[in-house]
């Protein structure tokens, strides 16, 4: 299963940088690809070595503005022009989306592709991994969205919110039929 995983670029503490390690390697000795953002720092690095460690693939998706800090030995890399070209590749390449802790970038990334299962532009299964409650205020938002009919479909059709990388794999991969 290729699993694109949008997560923050920034170097974290322990707090979000064990959990998304543990993932990582799940991600690997599933043997499935990581599509992510390509970046070698932060978060994305932490993924991409955990990954690559445990013997999944990676495949990093760019921007030519970010190619210089892009992972050099990662299985393909693809560099687009700009971030929404970046978002559709990455979308593209993936057959499930996984959420991680992250800032402006990654709540841009996450509110596209919810917009767009929203309206059946894709069905893959989109997790938000809400390590640390990370993600406790948006989960109450989009709560609070659904209950006031601003969704129009039910918020677990939209997206699943694991506390856990073991939680958003068995999801992922139920959904995909693995399991």
């Amino acid at each position: 299963m290729n699993i694109a995983v949008f997560c923050s670029a920034a170097d974290l503490d322990a707090r979000y940088t064990a959990p998304a390690r543990e993932f990582a390697e799940l991600i690997g000795r599933g043997g499935h690809t990581l599509v992510w953002g390509g970046s070698e720092s932060g978060l994305m690095k932490v993924m991409a070595d955990g990954v690559q460690e445990s013997g999944g693939r990676l495949v990093g998706v760019s921007v030519e503005f970010l190619a210089a800090r892009a992972r050099a030995n990662a299985d393909e890399m693809v560099v687009t022009r700009d971030l929404a070209e970046r978002k559709a590749q990455l979308l593209e390449r993936a057959d499930a989306v996984v959420v991680m802790v992250g800032g402006t970038g990654t709540l841009d990334e996450a509110t596209e592709i919810l917009e767009l299962k929203k309206h059946g532009i894709h069905d893959k299964p989109v997790v938000l991994l809400n390590t640390a409650g990370f993600y406790d205020g948006l989960k109450a938002q989009f709560q609070r969205m659904e209950d006031e009919g601003f969704l129009p479909l039910p918020l677990t059709a939209l997206v699943f919110f694991a506390e856990d990388g073991l939680g958003a794999m068995a999801y992922l991969e139920e959904s995909a039929g693995l399991r």
